[in-house]
């Protein structure tokens, strides 16, 4: 009987341990897809967007995913999108709200490439009506009009464009070089600039001797001019001053009592002075010799 027991007991304490065993749970497999993603999305360095050149920023940022291989669509939709400013989402926001099904990322590139570049048009404007050389070598100048032209311009029109523009000295070096590529004359064109640059240094600096030269005289000259007007107004002021008052040789003719003589043919021929044969009693004058013999009227101040 109690072997029986015992076997009994150790049936059921065998199925308990099993019973246990099937009820211990089992460790969780964690993914690691989840932290991978996570680890590129922090090694890849993505530049400032540039609405100026967006295909440079997608060649710049492609490359970014090549090197970490990044290939999922919607992975790389979401580094774009995740980096845009929001003046330059604005401009793809119906693809970032309802983005399509599949090849979203390049839709997303297409259209920010083509809504934010400028036309083809006015790059060709600007080539032909503002850009000029500056401080650019020659060869820097050569590039930036290419940029502008793109790649369906001819390079015989660029050519022409850019040799036009450069400064006279150099054009003429060129011109006798018929059989040069355009990067050859580029390089060319970049010495000639940098064996005329003291020539061109030392011109400005003459001008510049010859202008502050020229600056002093016209200072001189004004300085002179002024001094003669002050001398002129003076002489004015002192011409009016005496042409107001007489002058002292006049104020003794004035104050000194006028006496008038007539020549003997006159008084021979008129005894009576004109005075007073003119006036009579009335004459406050009379000039001598005079034959009118009225007390009192004798000699007059008319």
């Amino acid at each position: 009987m109690s072997d029986s027991s015992d076997s009994g007991n150790t049936v059921n304490s065998r199925a308990s341990a099993n019973v246990a065993t099937r009820q211990k749970p089992k460790p969780m497999r964690v993914s690691t897809d989840r932290g991978k993603s996570d680890a590129v999305k922090s090694k890849i360095k993505v530049p400032a967007f540039s609405a100026e050149d967006p295909e440079l920023w997608f060649a710049l940022i492609e490359g970014q995913f090549s090197m970490h291989d990044v290939t999922d669509d919607f992975e790389k939709f979401t580094h774009v999108t995740n980096n845009l400013d929001l003046q330059y989402a604005k401009a793809v926001k119906d693809i970032i709200v309802h983005p399509p099904p599949k090849h979203r990322y390049e839709k997303l590139k297409s259209e920010l490439v083509k809504r934010l570049s400028a036309s083809h048009e006015k790059k060709v404007r600007q080539l032909l009506t503002h850009e000029e050389l500056g401080d650019r070598k020659p060869s820097q100048f050569l590039r930036h009009l290419q940029d502008l032209a793109g790649p369906a311009v001819p390079e015989d029109f660029i050519r022409s464009i850019w040799s036009n523009r450069l400064p006279h000295n150099i054009q003429t070096v060129l011109a006798s070089q018929p059989t040069h590529s355009l990067e050859q004359l580029a390089d060319l064109a970049d010495r000639i600039q940098e064996l005329t640059a003291p020539c061109t240094v030392a011109t400005a600096t003459s001008t510049s001797a010859q202008r502050n030269s020229a600056s002093e005289e016209i200072a001189e000259l004004k300085k002179m001019v002024q001094q003669l007007t002050l001398k002129l107004d003076e002489h004015t002021r002192a011409s009016c001053c005496s042409a107001g008052r007489p002058s002292r040789a006049q104020e003794r003719r004035r104050s000194s009592p006028r006496h008038r003589s007539r020549s003997r043919s006159s008084y021979q021929k008129y005894p009576v002075c004109w005075y007073h044969a003119k006036f009579g009693p009335q004459a406050h004058k009379c000039d001598k010799p005079c034959d009118y013999h009225k007390a009192g009227n004798a000699t007059g101040s008319r």
